[in-house]
């Protein structure tokens, strides 16, 4: 197959714009902040800004929509992706959804600084919705302005990337951008206001349809638009369940529905927690309805393993969000979005929405099983000997400060030989530990039975050990996005250097291989970042 030539014009994009065409529009055309009913977008246009200033983008988006490097390094570019103007076939609008902010309804939210530029059919016939972030107020943005500061926007742009590179399931970013102008933030709410850079991301995604969106009408009995808005997902976002058997109704159709989110949902989250990534703000209108990893937010990568852990400071006081509750919240949330489908359901199907949920719960756990087994290089997860193994490494990673991506990188390497002395054993583990004064006798002692226990299960597989090691270098990745990495190409971009944005971007494209000359990108966290912010903690503040 030949492939298809590029584009190297924005305005030779084809936009189809289904969701605007297919779905009822906010009559009022006013951009003023509003609870928005009878609809599901509002139309309005981004603000124009003065400097707009390329940071980055990605090669990788842009081949997506067609786009040769000419136009992504031209004028055009900027101006369009800044917001300063619409391409041909572009329609910017704003979408209406709810959703539950830390387990409370919070009744309309909606694309409060999120503008649709439309949805691009590629010459390959797959569907990209387009979207910046930060381009200024809709009738959604409440009491907020509707704008981003470069720093959560560098953090969004490297982690959309970063995360597709991981094979986690992610909405993608094509490019961040300057405006120009600042943004004043408060970042921990503290009373300590500052001017930030202000910046722009262009979000690529094939849908970014949330839970929230289907949340907001049944909160408000508006079924037929409930309705309609399902019918419509069904037939853009998931086609291979769109055409019913002889004996299907609609509400077969919308239970294999409903149970296809919940399995996208799942492997999602396993993916999260193979990789050791933090949503930090798991909330119903943050979730995807195709199982993507959307709005990173105060997102954190595990650095020393601590399943309590979040970066939020919001959440600080009840770690709702911690990494070893993601598994649970997502269960909730879908929960959530049982209920908000459950009125177009007829009574008796109570049973079988529940049947639908449970596949959750299904899909979890045999995803983890999976992951875990090759996370340790095992052929398979064997329940009566591994579930244990996996508790009692779990126990030992969180006893100690471990550098969760450096001790299952290094215990590839370990020698497969149980007579080994105890110090020859774990030496090749030694760079994952924080604090080696927390290695003592007994801890030593523990760690040195397992890793024994471990042997002996490899062994058993009677697998090659290059196999194993290869199995385990797969999907343990050599490079993440560390809090404190993001942090200095930060520091750097408020500068006007743009060189380890960049930088970080190509990393991060093969975090599987060893990238001999980028080792230092491996790395423990450095002791100066252990408290500093941006590094260890996070706000909703962007």
């Amino acid at each position: 197959m030949i492939a298809p030539q590029p584009i190297t014009r924005l305005d030779d994009l084809v936009f189809d714009n289904r969701f605007i065409q297919e779905l009822p529009a906010d009559p009022e055309n006013t951009n003023k902040r509003r609870q928005v009913y009878d609809a599901c977008y509002s139309y309005v246009a981004p603000t124009p800004v003065a400097q707009p200033q390329c940071v980055a983008y990605s090669r990788e988006v842009a081949e997506l929509l067609d786009l040769a490097p000419s136009v992504c390094e031209s004028d055009d570019f900027i101006e369009i992706f800044a917001g300063n103007r619409l391409s041909s076939g572009m329609a910017a609008y704003a979408t209406c959804y709810g959703g539950h902010q830390f387990g409370n309804w919070a009744g309309q939210l909606g694309d409060g600084r999120a503008i649709n530029l439309g949805e691009v059919i590629n010459r390959r016939g797959k569907r990209w919705a387009l979207q910046l972030k930060g381009a200024g107020p809709t009738p959604y943005s409440r009491n907020a302005d509707g704008l981003a500061v470069l720093r959560s926007s560098v953090r969004e742009f490297l982690c959309s990337e970063a995360m597709y590179h991981l094979g986690v399931p992610t909405t993608r970013a094509l490019s961040v951008l300057l405006t120009g102008e600042s943004v004043v933030r408060d970042m921990f709410y503290d009373g300590n206001p500052k001017a930030e850079p202000g910046a722009v991301v262009c979000r690529v995604a094939p849908s970014f349809t949330r839970f929230g969106h289907f949340q907001i009408f049944t909160a408000r009995q508006d079924l037929k638009l409930l309705k309609q808005l399902i019918d419509y997902t069904i037939r853009t976002d998931f086609p291979e369940l769109s055409v019913p058997g002889p004996n299907d109704s609609s509400v077969s159709l919308y239970l294999a529905w409903f149970a296809e989110v919940c399995r996208r949902t799942a492997d999602m989250v396993v993916h999260w927690q193979r990789v050791g990534f933090v949503h930090g703000v798991m909330n119903t209108d943050n979730m995807s309805i195709l199982g993507l990893t959307i709005d990173y937010g105060p997102y954190g990568w595990l650095e020393d393993f601590d399943l309590n852990w979040t970066p939020n400071t919001t959440d600080a006081s009840e770690r709702r969000y911690r990494y070893g509750n993601q598994p649970s919240i997502a269960l909730w949330n879908l929960g959530q979005l049982a209920n908000a489908i459950y009125p177009l359901l007829e009574e008796p199907n109570l049973a079988a929405l529940q049947a639908a949920l449970n596949t959750y719960k299904e899909t979890f756990e045999q995803g983890w099983q999976a992951m875990m087994a090759d996370k340790l290089g095992l052929q398979a997860f064997k329940p009566a000997t591994d579930h244990d193994l996996c508790t009692d490494l779990f126990m030992l990673l969180q006893s100690v400060e471990t550098d969760m991506t450096i001790f299952y990188r290094q215990l590839a390497t370990i020698n497969l030989d149980t007579g080994l002395a105890d110090a020859q054993l774990m030496a090749p583990l030694a760079a994952a530990y924080y604090v080696p004064e927390q290695l003592t006798v007994a801890y030593q002692t523990q760690l040195c039975a397992w890793l024994r226990r471990y042997i002996l299960r490899v062994l058993a597989d009677a697998v090659p050990d290059e196999t194993r090691r290869k199995r385990m270098n797969a999907v343990n990745p050599k490079y993440v996005l560390r809090n404190y990495l993001a942090q200095l190409a930060i520091d750097q971009a408020e500068q006007h250097d743009f060189t380890m944005v960049n930088e970080l971007l190509e990393l991060l494209r093969h975090p599987y291989d060893e990238q001999p000359d980028k080792a230092a990108f491996a790395a423990k966290r450095p002791d100066w970042a252990r408290q500093r912010a941006g590094c260890s903690m996070l706000s909703c503040s962007s």
